[in-house]
């Protein structure tokens, strides 16, 4: 089968690794593949969607993009060429973005079979008009990430599974998956020496990092022999250095940058606890790679993370906003290692449900279903 995925921008963030995963898990299907990126792109994205086997089509050579009226007729003349030299038997769209405009000009141009998956909640959207009727009338299946995103949409959710039978409206859940492998159940016994907490993250005010240096100066206050480890880069990297200087714990954190993705299971490696203290996040892809390692991650209680962190279970859900929630939820942990290492375990277990294999599974199955309609 011939597929078009179709997405804005091919970067660096959650949404471009689970196209990504898409492509990886299609290509195993045996699918012939092409990726339209329609605006920016980092030429190792590119360079990593045409391993895993797409062939990938830039729209804006330059990864440039116009608004307006100009905007919306470079898009459609380049979605217009792409189909015509390709001619899918499906398009999948991610984000539903700009504005479904890809999803609207994709069934002017003929395509029949077309799947629009997003990775956030309803929250972004202020009216819900236009999903519903994208659901109902333009394609053959809408997915979520979550089952809360799914509800904030619908109302109703359902986690998509080999029994499901396509009906003339479909809406589901298929959950993102680990980028990487299982790996065998953490052997982790006690927690390491010093106590390791570690963020991994763009340096950006919607991931919460400037909670991060006043939570840990408290909790270090608490346990002065707690390090904190932040993997990442972004705009709020000085302000963050400044807080920790000013705070009087900044000898205590390693700022280790950006790094590659293949990288990043080691350095899980190296911390008990992940924080993620975001603001928004549609599903929480470091709270599944930091688990699969054995940490216990401490996330606020927004977007999708309440469904992908069980509170009390794998991990600690904090008051949003809250620097003294999160570091009232982490010293609890540190003072109770026994607790700790119980969720550690428990954590790996429950990653289980994010596979790659269980999601290239239930593409796959939903793809061979599309194709026989």
């Amino acid at each position: 089968m011939k597929v078009l995925i179709c997405i804005p921008c091919l970067l660096t963030g959650g949404t471009e690794i689970q196209t990504l995963n898409l492509v990886r898990a299609l290509a195993q299907g045996g699918h012939e593949l092409l990726t339209v990126c329609y605006f920016e792109y980092a030429d190792g994205m590119v360079s990593r969607f045409r391993q895993a086997g797409s062939r990938v089509e830039l729209l804006s050579p330059d990864g440039s993009r116009s608004g307006g009226w100009r905007g919306m007729v470079a898009l459609f003349g380049g979605l217009r060429r792409v189909v015509r030299a390709f001619r899918p038997n499906v398009a999948h769209v991610q984000y539903m973005a700009p504005g479904a405009q890809p999803i609207l000009m994709l069934r002017l141009l003929g395509v029949r079979n077309i799947i629009a998956t997003t990775h956030t909640g309803a929250d972004i959207y202020p009216s819900l008009r236009l999903v519903h009727f994208v659901e109902r009338h333009l394609v053959r299946a809408f997915t979520c990430i979550t089952e809360l995103a799914e509800r904030s949409y619908f109302g109703t959710s359902c986690l998509y599974d080999e029994r499901y039978v396509l009906k003339r409206h479909n809406h589901f859940t298929i959950y993102n998956a680990l980028p990487w492998p299982l790996p065998p159940e953490s052997t982790r016994n006690a927690p390491r020496e010093p106590f390791t907490i570690g963020v991994v993250s763009r340096l950006e005010s919607i991931k919460g990092m400037d909670l991060v240096l006043p939570a840990f100066a408290a909790v270090h206050k608490v346990h002065p022999e707690t390090r904190l480890h932040v993997v990442g880069d972004g705009t709020l990297r000085s302000t963050m250095q400044q807080q920790a200087h000013d705070l009087g714990c900044a000898d205590a954190v390693v700022w280790m940058g950006r790094q590659p993705q293949d990288a990043l299971p080691a350095l899980y490696g190296q911390m008990d606890i992940v924080w993620m203290p975001s603001r928004s996040e549609g599903f929480g892809l470091t709270a599944i790679e930091a688990m699969s390692c054995g940490c216990v991650v401490v996330a606020a209680r927004t977007g999708g993370l309440p469904e992908v962190v069980r509170d009390g279970e794998v991990g600690l859900l904090h008051d949003p906003e809250s620097t003294s929630s999160l570091t009232e939820k982490t010293v609890s942990l540190i003072e109770n290692p026994v607790r700790l290492t119980e969720m550690s375990h428990r954590a790996v277990r429950h990653v289980e449900r994010f596979s790659f294999d269980r999601y290239a599974r239930l593409f796959n199955n939903l793809y061979q279903k599309i194709g026989k309609v």
